[in-house]
């Protein structure tokens, strides 16, 4: 199991010795990108999504009040399914796809594939290349999710509208061919609307039907549509309120903030200023596995010896930054 300390690529401007080129990395924020001048794109509005999106949040709060009326081992399960469809967006989608933090092994990357279509928020390939997008260009015009245009947009509503122009024309030419290497990601890219009935929908709703009897009707709603909306909106959290609210102890040129909420409701992803500041780091947080359960799967992993290589920001390095461009405020371990 190999670790690796690094100083890497960021938005800098300010001394920090790089150990790579911002060119060889596509999660490195893009200071030579400017908006279009004149008047913005219409924005075009997408009804299906409206309507799936108004329909799903209905399914969800009519679920939370069967709760009462299931069997505990139901909580249980849903629990479960929170947690494993949860790690397939931040252990997977995001710390490995994304920005390749660490490495896994075929059997790691198979269960967090099969952890992502629980997730159903796009297959693995599309989440990591918008991902990329979202921070080279940050709160700009070619953020999938720009926070500067108001929380509902950077919570759901960036989902109910076409993409800004600007948004396609920059996934186009980032280079993915670490993805399209990746058979993993491409099978479930090609399967995906299979997978995703199967994992989000029948799984869920089938095995406390089969295992201790629980109703399809509850399983349906419970551990299918109300844990799906849930783990949906915590990761929504991250693109919104952790770039609105909170402190910035690492680089206050950048809107992410710490934010302790969604820390606890997206399993350690709420450390965003440190992980836009330090996007290649594994932990996305100083303080490892300090309320990041995510950071704690993929030790497990490693120590497993089904994951390594983990790339990590060195303590010297982190305090330096936060010194020169951080706010002053205290580096919280809970976010």
């Amino acid at each position: 199991m190999t670790d690796t300390e690094i100083e890497g690529p960021g938005r800098h401007g300010n001394g920090d010795v790089l150990a790579e080129s911002a060119t060889k990395r596509d999660d490195v924020f893009d200071e030579t990108y400017k908006e279009k001048e004149g008047p913005k794109p219409s924005m075009i509005i997408v009804w299906k999504n409206i309507i799936l999106m108004t329909f799903l949040h209905i399914g969800a709060v009519y679920g939370i009040s069967l709760v009462p009326s299931a069997h505990v081992l139901t909580w249980a399960w849903s629990v479960f399914c929170f947690l494993t469809s949860a790690l397939g967006v931040t252990a997977g989608a995001h710390r490995l796809w994304s920005h390749r933090s660490y490495k896994a092994s075929l059997p790691l990357r198979i269960f967090l594939a099969t952890a992502n279509s629980m997730a159903f928020q796009n297959d693995i390939f599309e989440w990591a290349r918008d991902h990329r997008v979202h921070h080279k260009f940050s709160e700009t015009d070619a953020d999938p999710h720009n926070a500067v245009r108001g929380f509902f947009f950077a919570h759901i509503g960036w989902l109910l509208v076409r993409k800004h122009p600007d948004v396609i024309e920059k996934g186009k030419k980032l280079e993915l061919s670490d993805l399209k290497a990746d058979k993993v990601v491409m099978f479930q890219r090609k399967y995906y609307k299979m997978s995703v009935v199967l994992m989000c929908f029948f799984i869920p709703m089938f095995v406390p039907w089969c295992l201790w009897g629980e109703s399809l009707w509850l399983g349906y709603f419970v551990p299918g549509l109300l844990r799906y909306t849930l783990v949906l909106n915590a990761t929504w959290l991250v693109n919104s309120a952790a770039h609105m609210w909170g402190n910035r102890p690492y680089d206050t040129n950048i809107n992410p903030r710490e934010n302790k909420f969604v820390t606890l409701s997206a399993i350690g992803e709420g450390f965003h200023n440190y992980h836009h500041t330090f996007p290649y780091d594994y932990a996305s947080s100083e303080f490892g596995c300090n309320l990041n359960l995510t950071t704690c799967f993929i030790d497990l992993m490693c120590f497993l010896g089904l994951a390594k290589d983990r790339k990590r920001v060195s303590p010297e390095l982190v305090l330096a930054r936060a010194q020169r461009t951080g706010d002053g405020s205290t580096r919280n371990r809970s976010g």
